[in-house]
């Protein structure tokens, strides 16, 4: 998940890491946090949600220009 974010996307980008290393963790020994993750997820969402409503022009500017959206040059190859 190696991701670039914008300043106003960290908290959502470090509570998505957060819930890939606690899936990671699990696995690796065995247990069960689904309950958790749902909750993590659940979290995130609402967090994007929050962020994503309360955008500056600039902002959404920024969002717009965002380095890892689509050129036409990659539907161009399509």
């Amino acid at each position: 998940m190696n991701q670039i974010g914008l300043d106003f996307e960290q908290p959502v980008l470090e509570l998505e890491r957060k819930i890939e290393e606690l899936k990671r963790f699990a696995s690796e020994e065995g247990m069960d946090v689904t309950g958790e993750v749902s909750q993590l997820e659940h979290k995130a969402e609402q967090l994007k949600r929050e962020i994503f409503r309360n955008l500056t022009p600039w902002q959404r500017t920024l969002l717009a220009r965002h380095p890892q959206r689509p050129y036409t040059l990659d539907y161009v190859g399509m």
